[in-house]
């Protein structure tokens, strides 16, 4: 039995396939054309009512949805792994403040980034609500990258999925100049996760543009 991966490429379900990667899980990854709207379906619909990558069915058939809740998931059932430090410890709590950090103060922005209308109460106000995300996202990714205390991983002790987690989340919102000028250490991690040998292919598929060696 394997998982099956709900996801599109350059989206959330990178972070997803990544963790199950460096699980060594068996899984197939079904494509969710979000660019067709595919996501808007009845048929996914009913994967996740949500209609949002990712969605994990594990091996037993449960469907999980939310790319931190399946990356604490897999955490949880794969121990063997080592996706997160050791119960209890300094370095798990720090973890979990990054990861959480990242899931519900910045990555919501993404959806007002992209889509500015849907919280706009004029068309013409759309410009200034996406520039007002931009400049929340920026202030944030500035708090992560004072939590970087490893190098090149978020932790001293090395990595852990919130590294894949913070690498993807930090490509998003066309903040690329910005990002290279003010958050060094989220491209050092960057850098660093694309280059592991099980993330590497996988990375590459879905950034073939974005690889280590812009950042040496």
């Amino acid at each position: 039995m394997s998982y099956l991966l709900y996801g599109c490429r350059r989206s959330g379900s990178l972070a997803v396939e990544l963790a199950l990667a460096e699980i060594g899980a068996p899984h197939t990854v079904h494509d969710v054309d979000l660019e067709a709207e595919a996501q808007r379906s009845a048929d996914y619909a009913a994967v996740n009512p949500r209609r949002k990558v990712p969605a994990l069915v594990t091996p037993a058939g449960e469907t999980l949805t939310e790319s931190a809740a399946i990356l604490l998931t897999l955490d949880e059932r794969h121990p063997e792994a080592a996706l997160l430090p050791a119960r209890g410890s300094a370095e798990r709590a720090q973890a979990l403040r990054a990861l959480l950090l990242v899931a519900t103060e910045i990555y919501p922005l993404v959806e007002i980034n992209d889509y500015p209308e849907r919280f706009s109460p004029r068309p013409e106000d759309a410009p200034a609500v996406r520039e007002r995300a931009r400049e929340h996202w920026r202030e944030r990714w500035l708090l992560v990258e004072a939590m970087i205390r490893g190098e090149p991983f978020l932790l001293p002790g090395g990595f852990c999925v919130v590294d894949a987690y913070i690498a993807v989340v930090s490509r998003w919102a066309q903040q690329d100049a910005w990002r290279r000028r003010y958050l060094p250490r989220v491209e050092r991690l960057t850098a660093a996760v694309a280059a592991r040998p099980r993330c590497a292919p996988i990375w590459q598929r879905h950034r073939p543009d974005d690889t280590p060696a812009r950042f040496s």
